[in-house]
């Protein structure tokens, strides 16, 4: 599948590299392609890197792993014509460093930032996940208890999370919950000042909940 991420940072580059393992035709698109010359020919993957544009208009699926304070600037500067119809798999977080550390969050109780997106961009079919544990996790969940915990969907089109759940399963997600549609998406948004705290307490990030029943 030919898949476009939008970001240049650490989450980025680790799920790019992981899709292309897997055999995907990966582009990053950033605000400046050339920035990532020296990472591309260190990391030894075929990764392309092109503009916003380039890389939502290359994916048939498309990661959103900017900042979350930035996505919709990145979202617009990928414009609209080349995410419509598209699953959109927005993986970042409204987090507010303004003040410092911890941050606080910039969108929150009766709003997400992925709900957000899909009112700004209603023919995208966005899909929130994997905003809950950091990229290494993201991408290699079995570093985790052997894969044993959760990771969690939230979207309005069924077809897409179903889409999306493939992606996961094909990085080692074992348990994936889907929540329900996009509101549901400011629940995993809200979790991240625990995660804060969590990351802090236990010096690593490489963690994450498993929903007991």
């Amino acid at each position: 599948m030919k898949i476009g991420i939008l970001g240049s940072g650490m989450v980025s580059q680790t799920l790019s590299v992981r899709l292309a393992d897997l055999g995907h035709e990966v582009m990053v698109g950033t605000r400046d392609p050339n920035k990532l010359t020296d990472w591309v020919r260190s990391a030894g993957v075929k990764v392309k890197i092109g503009s916003f544009a380039v890389a939502a208009a290359h994916g048939e699926m498309v990661f959103n792993a900017t900042a979350g304070t930035g996505s919709m600037q990145a979202l617009n500067m990928a414009g609209e014509v080349n995410l419509s119809g598209k699953v959109l798999v927005d993986i970042s977080n409204p987090l507010d460093f303004s003040n410092g550390m911890p941050p606080s969050l910039s969108v929150y109780n009766t709003d997400s930032l992925g709900k957000q997106i899909q009112r700004a961009f209603p023919s995208v079919k966005v899909v929130k996940t994997l905003n809950t544990v950091n990229a290494n996790v993201m991408a290699y969940p079995r570093k985790v208890a052997d894969g044993d915990h959760d990771v969690f969907l939230s979207g309005n089109d069924v077809k897409a999370k179903a889409q999306v759940a493939e992606i996961l399963k094909s990085f080692g997600w074992l348990h994936i919950i889907d929540l329900g549609d996009i509101l549901t998406a400011r629940g995993v948004e809200m979790y991240l000042p625990l995660w804060l705290h969590l990351w802090g307490n236990l010096q690593t990030g490489l963690f994450n909940i498993k929903v007991m029943r």
